[in-house]
């Protein structure tokens, strides 16, 4: 549940930056503001300071985005054309290396710090080669802040530097150098490499460690840059407790291999996948996409090989061009009448599988985690490319031109029966919330930020929680059956499922354009379903529903899961709950330590087994239960589970199926 926001008057703090320092004019109890009340973070001690400002966060995100900025590097000499190979390898401990075979950090002595420019690009905030366009005509780590930063964030750091048939060596500890640059030997082979441990100081968690690095997650960041960067080898290599797993991406199709690969669970409707890789003023654009079957879209933007998973201009500039020329072909072939409503931009998404990637000289990114790309001249480049190339395209391609067209214009009149739809359903005034769902047993608590709807599996179970919860502050909503599978349908169809409006209806935010955050009625959404095989569906169904078109819910972290438990175990008076068959056994032993001992275990088929009390103290008491919050670490990766396991293909459901059958238990047949 969220905290509410205090209402005492924060104290303002004044930062400035200058020259890679931090002076903040901190809030003092008196009046006195002289010299000695400016404080100065000198070198990386700003870093040290807040962390956040610079990586995001502290959390595991901020762990993996330490490699993510190392690697930056070598990918930037790889768009250079400097380098062929980037190799990244995790060790024990949470240690890193990334080595390339590109030119080599410069060691020279730099003309301003009097110090060598390794020191210099590892030590200073804002110093590196990707200020003017000598060194790199395009860069993901513009900022020259990036090995920087994580040597700040590193207790131990090490760099290795190959030039002119010598290897040079420096080491630092949280950012500060552990002696001067040394040559160590022959360098046989041109080049960089980063070892570096991330400091429990920064990402320690309570219990005092650190989370360990997820080897997929990076896996397929490292993927994506290779897709990015045609024809340079990256691999991936996990070194931890003796594992021998390692991965080699190397692409010579550049996007359009990433469009293959991101559509590979659906059935495309082109026969021809459109590509375009052209300068425009300076600004190199290259964009990719295919039509599918299916009703859901995905687009995926790059700046310099940055993902930008917030869009940005470059995004904004593709989605302008391909909305106007699909407009403009289907006005001259007559797809659509002289008089008719135009295609609008949902039209033109609903099964897009597009890639966009630009490569500019002067990136300007909002924040440090370059989450949006704001640009302007990045627009009208993409614009201007992508129109030209994509007139081209359905002139040569007529036949795939017109599966496009009836394509959007099936979803246009999806949208207008949508529309029709949700309107009459407004004039009834149902989903402004005039009037509840009648199966709601809703609670008495009329503030949000305390109230929790537990979305239940049936009348049997939600018999039992309705008289088993807190009825100040806990509602209950039990479905009957399972719920539409939204992943198959138009939103002209999910409204019109009973169990999905009065859901909707529940929640009070509505849904698609109006949508609204703001009016939801309770800041904790719980999936309560039975552990079986039935309630794992009934689950995915409503996680696609939430996915699909109530992502917010799940962004602001208000969609959890029920936690039930699994056995139940009596001896005498003594009671104990399980939620794992692991756990089960320790209980049994635990009370049962001779064998003539007697232990009851009740297996729980469903939570309708369990009478009121027992629902409560073990999956809906707040003190005693478990819930697991729901969270999107990769929309991408989502979408694709979602698409495999949701929607028509057979194919993908099966192969994900046969890939995670091992790792599945308590599984009911």
């Amino acid at each position: 549940m969220s905290k509410k926001t205090s209402k005492k008057a924060k104290k303002e703090t004044s930062i400035e930056v200058k020259n890679g320092a931090v002076s903040a004019a901190m809030p003092k109890p008196s009046s006195s503001y002289e010299a000695k009340d400016i404080y100065v973070l000198e070198g990386l001690e700003p870093v040290r300071k807040r962390p956040g400002m610079y990586i995001g966060s502290t959390g595991i995100d901020g762990l993996h985005h330490l490699i993510y900025e190392v690697v930056d590097n070598a990918i930037d000499e790889a768009m250079g054309g400097y380098a062929k190979n980037v190799e990244v390898r995790l060790y024990d401990g949470h240690r890193v290396s990334v080595q390339d075979d590109g030119r080599g950090i410069p060691v020279d002595i730099h003309p301003q710090t009097k110090k060598s420019s390794l020191e210099t690009v590892m030590t200073v905030l804002h110093a590196g080669a990707k200020f003017d366009n000598s060194s790199y005509k395009v860069s993901g780590g513009l900022h020259g802040v990036g090995v920087s930063v994580v040597n700040a964030l590193s207790s131990f750091m090490r760099a290795e530097i190959c030039r002119d048939g010598i290897r040079y060596a420096q080491e630092y500890k949280r950012g500060k150098p552990q002696g001067a640059v040394k040559k160590v030997g022959p360098g046989q082979i041109k080049g960089t490499t980063v070892t570096f441990e991330p400091d429990i100081e920064i990402f320690g968690e309570k219990n005092g460690k650190m989370p360990d690095y997820d080897f997929k997650k990076i896996s397929d960041h490292l993927r994506d840059q290779a897709f990015l960067t045609p024809g340079v080898r990256i691999r991936l290599v996990d070194s931890r407790d003796d594992n021998s797993n390692a991965f080699d991406f190397y692409f010579e199709g550049g996007i359009v291999s990433f469009v293959k690969y991101l559509m590979e669970t659906e059935k495309p409707i082109q026969d021809n996948v459109f590509y375009v890789g052209k300068s425009y003023e300076g600004i190199l654009v290259e964009a990719s996409f295919v039509y599918t079957e299916d009703i859901q879209g995905l687009e995926l933007c790059f700046a310099n090989n940055i993902r930008t998973i917030e869009g940005g201009m470059h995004l904004t500039g593709f989605r302008t061009a391909l909305t106007r020329v699909l407009n403009d072909y289907a006005r001259r072939e007559e797809y659509l009448k002289e008089n008719e409503e135009g295609l609008v931009g949902d039209d033109v998404r609903e099964g897009l599988t597009a890639v966009i990637s630009v490569k500019l000289a002067q990136p300007q990114f909002e924040g440090q985690t370059k989450a949006k790309l704001g640009n302007p001249e990045a627009r009208t480049a993409v614009d201007s490319v992508v129109s030209e190339s994509l007139k081209d395209f359905l002139e040569k391609n007529p036949q795939d031109a017109k599966k496009i067209l009836e394509k959007c214009l099936l979803a246009a009149k999806a949208r207008k029966a949508a529309k029709a739809a949700k309107e009459t359903v407004l004039r009834k005034g149902i989903l402004e919330g005039l009037t509840l769902p009648g199966k709601l047993t809703d609670c008495s608590s009329k503030n949000p930020e305390e109230s929790e709807l537990f979305i239940v599996e049936g009348d049997s179970a939600g018999g039992s929680a309705k008289q088993g919860r807190d009825r100040r502050f806990q509602a209950i909503l039990p479905l009957r059956g399972k719920i539409l599978n939204v992943e198959k349908s138009r939103l002209s169809k999910i409204i019109e499922s009973k169990e999905v409006k009065s859901l909707i209806i529940a929640l009070g935010t509505a849904i698609a354009e109006e949508f609204d955050i703001k009016k939801l009625r309770y800041y904790k959404v719980v999936l309560m379903t039975d552990a079986d095989v039935d309630g794992a569906h009934i689950r995915s169904l409503l996680l696609t529903l939430f996915f699909r078109f109530l992502p917010e819910i799940i962004s602001e972290g208000h969609l959890y899961i029920a936690q039930p438990p699994l056995y139940r175990l009596q001896k005498g008076k003594e009671i104990q709950y399980a939620y794992a068959d692991a756990e089960k056994e320790a209980l049994a032993k635990k009370m049962a330590p001779s064998p003539k001992d007697n232990v009851n275990i009740q297996r729980y088929k469903g939570l309708g087994e369990m009478n009121p009390e027992q629902l409560w103290e073990t999956t809906m008491d707040p003190s005693r239960r478990i819930l697991k919050l729901v969270t999107i670490e990769d929309a991408k990766e989502a979408d694709k589970i979602f698409d495999a396991l949701m929607g028509d293909e057979v194919g993908p459901r099966k192969q994900f199926i046969q890939v995670h059958a091992k790792g599945v238990r308590n599984l009911d047949i």
